[in-house]
């Protein structure tokens, strides 16, 4: 069991140098980095910090330390998704809002050329 925490403390501490690299380099913004950061760093808190790992387990049902780990890891990461998710979808509707603002703007802006001694 033990080894198994270790192996999950190095692809925590793997995925937090991952991330702060892609920060570093400009691949991710820094809004986005920091639930990816928190999670690697739950994640190899409590590969680390085996009394809270027992806790959790007696919370959970779980006999098997690594299984909860493992769930918690899921859990965190799927909200983390969600959460992304959710960013990308107010993107899109920002960009549709945008299109159709440069829609507008471009109509506008051929009438005005069409027109041009009727404004005076």
């Amino acid at each position: 069991m033990d080894r198994v925490l270790t192996v999950v403390a190095v692809l925590s501490l793997a995925l937090m140098l991952m991330i702060l690299q892609s920060l570093r380099r400009s691949h991710i913004r820094v809004e986005y980095s920091v639930s990816w950061l928190g999670a690697a760093i739950l994640i190899y808190l409590l590969s680390q910090w085996r009394w809270a790992l027992d806790r959790l387990c007696e919370l959970l049902g779980i006999h098997y330390p690594p299984s909860a780990l493992a769930s918690v890891a899921m859990g965190v990461f799927l909200l983390v998704l969600y959460r992304i998710s959710m960013i990308v979808s107010d993107l899109k509707d920002n960009n549709i809002a945008l299109a159709q603002k440069v829609a507008i703007l471009e109509y506008e802006l051929r009438q005005m050329r069409r027109e041009p001694e009727s404004r005076f």
